[in-house]
């Protein structure tokens, strides 16, 4: 538990710096519109760190027992519940992010000038970019937990490394790996409470230090054949666009 708080630790100061080097990176751009962009978004990161990473993270751990329990006490089958459950935080997730899309005037630039979602449609963003492409990961998961016991802690470093993967792949920049420390806690707190609240008699088997370090690229391996024809579908067979900003003012 001490090593774990130590990397929590470490996490939160390496997301804080990294906020700062976004900032340094927008003061140091040219003036004008790509300044503004630079500078909104470095306040968007800095307003998803501070209510989804210490507010929505910090809640979820004061309060994981009493949610525990209430989960629990449901009934519902754990699979099922844990994937509705993931399913949740990631819509929750995704109502800050477009929020601080949506908050772009408050941050010096204009609408489509800044921006870190898709859309300033909560709705388009999680059914045709982001959560929806999601759900494969936690069926995936919730089918790994089913027969391996990981603990809370190496679920959320590991899908903290699936999203930080996702990111460089879907976002074709494998830059956004540096923000690596923000990332896991983006992607690693939708999946934290969930399996703090599996129960513990569902006859998964424990696993070692290899099964440890396999756990991000087999989430990521195995949902693969399922999330490909979502994209297409949704990309190729609707032809829904990436981005729904301007590219020039964005």
């Amino acid at each position: 538990m001490r090593v774990q708080r130590w990397v929590v630790l470490a996490l939160l100061l390496l997301s804080a710096l990294f906020c700062g080097m976004l900032h340094l990176v927008g003061l140091d751009a040219p003036q004008g519109v790509e300044q503004r962009r630079a500078l909104g978004i470095a306040r968007m990161a800095t307003g998803l760190i501070v209510i989804w990473i210490w507010l929505c993270g910090g809640l979820m751990y004061l309060y994981r027992d009493r949610i525990r329990a209430r989960v629990l006490a449901l009934g519902l089958n754990w699979r099922l519940g844990f994937v509705l459950f993931c399913i949740l935080l990631a819509c929750l997730e995704e109502a800050v992010t477009v929020t601080m899309t949506n908050l772009a005037p408050l941050f010096g630039a204009e609408v489509g000038e800044a921006y870190i979602t898709a859309s300033t449609n909560y709705l388009d963003v999680i059914l045709f970019h982001s959560v929806v492409v999601f759900i494969p990961y936690f069926i995936v998961l919730a089918w790994i937990l089913g027969r391996w016991s990981f603990s809370p802690f190496a679920v959320f470093l590991s899908f903290g490394i699936v999203g930080t993967l996702a990111e460089a792949i879907f976002a074709g920049n494998p830059g956004v790996v540096t923000g690596f420390p923000m990332w896991a806690f983006v992607y690693g707190l939708m999946v934290w409470l969930p399996v703090y609240c599996l129960p513990q008699d569902r006859g998964a088997r424990p696993v070692g230090w290899l099964g440890h370090m396999v756990l991000p690229f087999a989430i990521f391996g195995l949902a693969m054949p399922l999330i490909v024809p979502i994209v297409y579908g949704i990309t190729v067979v609707l032809g829904h666009p990436g981005i729904h900003f301007d590219p020039v003012a964005g």
